[in-house]
Formats: C-alpha cells, structure tokens, sequence
C-alpha cells in the first residue's frame, strides 16, 4: 500500500468529488440495508396475522427507539392490511421499489463522481510520467528499454486506473454496506452476529491466502510487457535491416517466446485471481449455513428469534457476502496495480543530475568563447575523455576529426550539457554552463546530427520546431539557406506535407536539408554539427555541404567530422585519438606534418 499512498496524492486535486462519492455512498449502503429491514414488519404480517398491531405504539425513550419503530411501522402496515389487503400488498411493494430505487439512484451518483476523480488521476499520472521523461538526463535512457517506458505510461497507469477504482470501493461503498448491516444484524440479534463473527476472520485469512504472489506474478507481467513492447519497437525502427538480413523469423522466435513467457505468467496470474471470486463465496455461504443451524435452533428449540426476523438476518447476512467478495477482488486488484505503480513511481522518483543550479543564470547573447578546460569524461567505467582542453573563439569554426570511439560525439554532448563532465569545466564567456540555465544554453546552440531526427509532421512544423511562432516567409527563407526550398516547393502540399514517420517519404539528403534548415531558422550563434554528411552520397552531400557553408557564416561552429571534405576550410582542426588531442592545426598545416590527419585524409582518397 506504500506505492498506492503516493498515487493518492494525485487524486488530491479531486477531492470534491472523493468527498460527494462517499456522501452518495453513504446513502447506498443505507438504503441497501434499510431495503431488508423493511421486511420485518412485512412478513411477520403475511406470515402471522395475529402479530398485526392494532394499537398505536407509545414513546418511551430513546433505549426503546428500535422497538418503537419497528411497532409504529408494523402498526401502520397492520392498519392498511385491515383496510384492503389488495391495497397494503401494492404499498409494500411501493416502498421495496423506492428503496431499490433510491439505493440504484445514489449507486449510480457515486459512480458518477468517481469517474472524474479516475479519469483525472489517470490523466495527471500520465502528464506527470511525460514531463519526467521530458527531463531526465539522456543517460538514463541509454539504460532503458524503450517499451519499457512505453509499457508504463501505457499498461502500467491503466492497470494503476482499474486499481485505484478498486481501492476506492474497497475503503468506501463496501465497508459502509457491511457497517450498516453489521448494525442492523446487532440490533436484531447479538447473540447471532457475535456467532457470525466467529467464522468471518477464518475465512478472510483463508481468502488471503490466495492472494499473496499477486503483486510479485503481477510485476513480472509489466517486465514481461515491456520487454515484448520494446522488441515491436525495435522491429519497426529497424525493419530494413531485419528484412535485408532474412532475420524475420529470428525476431518472429524472440517476440513468441516473450509472449510464451507473458502467457504463462498470465495464466497463473489470472487463474489465482479467478479463484478469488468462487473462494469467497463458498466460504460465504458456508458461513450462512451455519447461520441456519445456529439461528434455525434459536428459533425452533430456544424461541428467542422469531421466524420473520430470523429470515431477514438471513437476508443481511447475506448482503455482507457481496461487499465481501468485492473487497476480496478489490484487494487482489491493488496488489497488481501495487507492483504498476512501483514501477511508475520508479521513473516519477528517479532523480535528474543534470539540473539547474539554484542561482542559474538567464544567458540571453553570446560574446566571447566556449572554453573546454581539462575535462575527463567517462560512460560507466570507461575513460573517454582524458584532460581535454580546447577553445573555440566567437565567430570561428573548430572541427574535431578522429577514428570512431575518439571522443568527437561526447564533446558534443557535453557542450550542450546532454551530460555532464566528471572533471574540469566547460564555460560559455568564462561562466561555467553548470552555473547556466538548461533552457537559456540550449537556446543558445543549433544542434545537426549524423541521423536527420524528424517528426511524423508536416515540413512547416519540422521546420519551426525550435521558432513556433516562425511565419512562412521565415520558414521558406531558412528552406533556401538550407538548399532546401527546390524539392520542397514540389511536394504535392508544399510546407504542409506530412513528411511520415521519421521522415520516411523523404530521401537521406532531404532529410538531412531539413535539420539544417531547422538550426538555421532558430538562428542560434553557436552551431554544432554533429558528422552531419556521413550518411550522404557524393551528389546529397555537395548540397548539404553548400547548406552547411551558408548557415555556418558569420556563425561560431564545432563540427566533428567523418569526411574530411567537410572541413577543410575550417579555422582549427583538433585530431583526437583515444580521448586526447594529439594533433592540431589548419588542413594544409596537419598535411605537412604527415601525421593521423594526413593518413586519415589518404584513407578517403581526398585530395
């Protein structure tokens, strides 16, 4: 119940409606046992005519209130059955159809408000879960499953939804039914409810028996989820691989036997639940038989309960069977949204360490230099940055050049604070970034990488994505600079064709056009180009390598490069290997020194 404490914090903002819910069944419960009573009076009548009263009852006191009512209104009904039986038969089935009636009325109120105190949760839990995904770090990412998360923004808050309805009835409409039954059965008879309660905790403990791998079945069913969700997601983002290497029926194998796996723990989940329902009301009405013989022995050996009471104990005894059951599916229930909301509160309570300071500054312009002083950087326990310095001016272009794993792409990373260093410091005008805030920073820098990340969205909203309010003019404009405006022009809606998932209706180079075409309408003064041409042909990258020209003018850029074409006029070019720089200078500088530039410039045939 520890998890479920938390997710009822998010129902707080509801609390008119928790509050008009257990005032309606409040109402519910006491017209459900209210509609037994009645019958008291009623078949002691029908059954045994002499019991009629023809006298008005007197009052005597609130120690005789119980007799007092039930004599004035057996009265009342002795009067009309003396007046026309007909007619008292048509009165009494009057007042069962109002009780019902009343009792269905508040029933369905409750249910009413309920539902907007679970529609609301539902929706603040799933806002609450986007929003932190939104801000955590990227690394945590690297560590997750995307069906994972996806399973517990989806499958995790439904089953936390279904649970979180459950408890409700489980703390309100159930136990008030069995409160005001519990009182009437007391006011009729001590002697037999006492008896009752004998056998009531021996069968909730047997019942609860039942119930104790539910949350544990249950988790490994969201872990099971999850894990089948993220091989769906794998196989659609990687549907030309898995095709181009035959591997369909290798991915067909691991996605049954996740499903192989789910499907056995599902059954076992599910067939213990099911258990839940014929359990109790076996137990149930085991209780009620020792009722009739208890009861049956008071009434024909003892005389101390009459018939026509002893028939409407039975009845109220009987409506606890219901709420009893409920609380017993109810209290399943939680145990599986239990293990769902643990693995919510997982994401909602896992802490950022890429946040802003307390005193984070608002930097608006940018007027000096990035400074890059003795970082170490490391992912896990790999050392991938080692005592690496480097500044890049305002107004010049650096570009870091290496074998894959030397680092390059971790710069990039951690200049626009997607992670943070281990050691030394990054700063923007001499002010360490970790004293910047996020957003202000990050205003401050275009972003291009290897792999064009677009929207399933039209080309306008790719477009604007960082200048939502950009107007066409702008948008167009910044098409041109990106030599991007010539195909989109003749796209069958110009800006407002939708471009399909990631892109996909458009080539690599057109892809490519459009990111830069984005950095280039948010018009940030520092640009960073993350290899952006290394997934172009010769003819693509010449256009993106003009786009990449016109953007970078007048304009401070880091540019880690795989093709070297891309950066020959560059002001500064730092070699990397192994997470140090080991060479540095112009192109036609590092050519002449016939080092790793000069080799890797051969490896491209670049002359």
């Amino acid at each position: 119940m520890t998890y479920f404490r938390k997710i009822l914090e998010f129902a707080k903002p509801y609390k008119r409606f928790a509050f008009l819910n257990i005032i309606c069944n409040i109402f519910y419960a006491l017209f459900s046992t209210l509609s037994f009573i009645a019958l008291i009076p009623v078949i002691r009548i029908l059954v045994n005519p002499e019991e009629r009263v023809d006298v008005m009852p007197t009052w005597s006191g609130w120690l005789g209130a119980k007799d007092y009512y039930v004599d004035y209104f057996n009265y009342y009904v002795s009067q009309r059955v003396a007046e026309d039986e007909v007619s008292a038969l048509v009165f009494i089935c009057g007042i069962v159809i109002l009780l019902f009636f009343l009792k269905n009325l508040f029933g369905y109120l409750a249910a009413f408000f309920i539902t907007f105190l679970r529609n609301g949760v539902l929706r603040d839990l799933r806002d609450a879960l986007y929003s932190k995904i939104l801000s955590l770090p990227i690394s945590y990412f690297s560590e997750k499953k995307k069906g994972d998360t996806i399973s517990r923004i989806t499958a995790d808050v439904n089953e936390v939804q279904f649970s979180f309805l459950s408890i409700l009835e489980l703390i309100v409409r159930e136990p008030l039914t069995i409160f005001f039954t519990i009182i009437a059965m007391l006011l009729i008879s001590a002697k037999l409810t006492i008896f009752v309660f004998i056998f009531l905790p021996v069968s909730g403990f047997l019942i609860s028996l039942i119930g104790k791998k539910l949350k544990q079945q249950s988790h490994l069913a969201q872990e099971e989820n999850g894990h089948f969700l993220s091989i769906v997601e794998e196989t659609l983002s990687s549907l030309k691989i898995v095709k181009g290497f035959n591997a369909e029926n290798q991915f067909n194998d691991k996605f049954k036997a996740s499903t192989n796996r789910l499907n056995t723990i599902l059954n076992s989940l599910i067939n213990r639940q099911n258990l839940a329902s014929p359990a109790s009301e076996f137990l149930g009405i085991f209780v009620i038989v020792v009722i009739l013989w208890f009861g049956g022995r008071m009434v024909l050996v003892e005389g101390t309960l009459d018939a026509a009471t002893f028939i409407a104990f039975l009845a109220l005894s009987y409506n606890i069977l219901t709420p009893a059951k409920q609380i017993s599916k109810a209290s399943y229930s939680v145990k599986k949204g239990n293990a769902a909301a643990e693995r919510i509160l997982d994401v909602l309570e896992t802490e950022s360490h890429i946040t802003d300071a307390p005193n984070a500054i608002e930097k608006t312009e940018f007027n000096d230099a990035v400074e890059i002083e003795n970082i170490s950087f490391k992912y896990d326990d790999e050392l991938v940055l080692k005592n690496f310095s480097l500044s890049v001016p305002k107004g010049t272009t650096v570009a870091l050049v290496g074998q894959s794993g030397s680092g390059k792409s971790t710069i990039a990373n951690l200049v626009t604070r997607f992670y943070d260093v281990n050691d030394g410091s990054i700063k923007l005008d001499g002010t360490d970034i970790r004293k910047i805030t996020k957003r202000s920073l990050r205003n401050l820098m275009g972003l291009v990488t290897q792999d064009s990340i677009l929207f399933n969205d039209t080309v306008r909203n790719n477009v604007a994505l960082g200048k939502i309010d950009a107007t066409d003019e702008e948008v167009i404009d910044a098409l041109k600079v990106a030599n991007a405006w010539e195909f989109v022009m003749n796209l069958p809606m110009g800006l407002e064709t939708n471009i399909g998932d990631s892109g996909n209706k458009l080539s690599g180079g057109q892809k490519q056009r459009l990111s830069i075409a984005r950095a280039v309408l948010k018009n940030p003064p520092i640009m960073i180009l993350d290899e952006a041409t290394s997934a172009l042909d010769t003819e693509s990258e010449m256009l993106v390598q003009k786009a990449l020209e016109n953007m970078m003018k007048n304009r401070t850029s880091i540019v880690i490069a795989h093709r070297l074409s891309t950066i020959q006029n560059a002001d500064f070019i730092a070699v990397m290997h192994k997470g140090e720089i080991v060479e540095q200078g112009k192109h036609d500088h590092l050519l002449l020194e016939d080092g790793i530039y000069k080799k890797l410039v051969e490896m491209q045939s670049f002359e």
